[in-house]
């Protein structure tokens, strides 16, 4: 397919398909890290109430690096995956100290930020900058499996990047991976560019049943009190999962334990 084809159709599809959220309409970085961050793992209709929360109690980065890691928790609380918030409140932490407050818009520092990785780093560079970065997401994934590997299994990130970079449009890096994602989220739920042709896909295992799902029932109590550990494992109606569950917070740095209270980290 050549590259005009496919730009093309992907902006065709933009258009038709385009989703508004609150970190598209403005695009400051901060709003950026924040979303990236929250989308992890996490559904978009998810994001949008949450997101809004979070900028209203935390509406620039010297807010949210001066809060305490407990109030950072409290607010991410029902979205999961708490060591999100943290790294997102020691990113913030690290803008605002080593970088007096300015964003770097250079992939290197991007990536030395704590919870960026080369994916988020990208999507700060493209989103708040409007740089021309080819960085592979989920959605990004998709379209270009559906157009240029389909059928294709175990298909590499490595194999994609050189795509992305020949046929994103350069003018308009932007608009252009807005286009992608929106397009990319349509394909999934219409069955087509499966994650399971990625080389780098993992299935989730079940919330339902695991630790991951103890450890946010932790987090949520200890967001509403202070509790002994007692007193914890009564309210949960704990079961094998609790101890490895509140140890993995504690080493995490999530939960800390004083005078034999458990508490969110202040």
């Amino acid at each position: 397919m050549k590259e005009s084809e496919f730009q093309e159709i992907v902006w065709e599809k933009g258009r038709e398909l385009y989703r508004t959220m609150p970190w598209r309409e403005d695009t400051r970085p901060y709003y950026v890290l924040v979303s990236e961050l929250m989308l992890q793992q996490t559904q978009v209709d998810r994001v949008v109430p949450k997101f809004n929360d979070f900028i209203q109690r935390f509406p620039d980065e010297e807010s949210l690096a001066s809060a305490s890691l407990a109030d950072v928790l409290r607010l991410w609380n029902g979205l999961g995956y708490n060591r999100r918030a943290k790294y997102l409140h020691e990113a913030v932490q690290a803008v605002v100290n080593d970088f007096g407050g300015v964003f770097p818009n250079a992939r290197e520092n991007l990536i030395a930020l704590p919870g960026v990785g080369p994916g988020t780093a990208g999507a700060i560079l493209t989103y708040a900058f409007n740089q021309p970065v080819p960085f592979i997401e989920t959605n990004v994934r998709t379209v270009y499996f559906h157009h240029f590997f389909e059928g294709q299994p175990a298909v590499s990130d490595k194999e994609i990047v050189p795509v992305v970079e020949r046929t994103i449009d350069r003018e308009h890096p932007r608009e252009f991976y807005w286009a992608l994602m929106d397009y990319g989220a349509w394909l999934k739920k219409n069955g087509a560019g499966k994650n399971s042709q990625s080389a780098h896909y993992k299935k989730q295992s079940p919330l339902r049943g695991s630790v991951r799902e103890v450890r946010g029932q932790i987090v949520a109590a200890l967001a509403a009190k202070d509790l002994h550990r007692e007193e914890l494992a009564k309210q949960l109606e704990a079961d094998e999962r609790f101890e490895g569950a509140l140890a993995g917070l504690l080493v995490d740095g999530l939960v800390q334990e004083t005078k034999n209270r458990l508490h969110l980290t202040k």
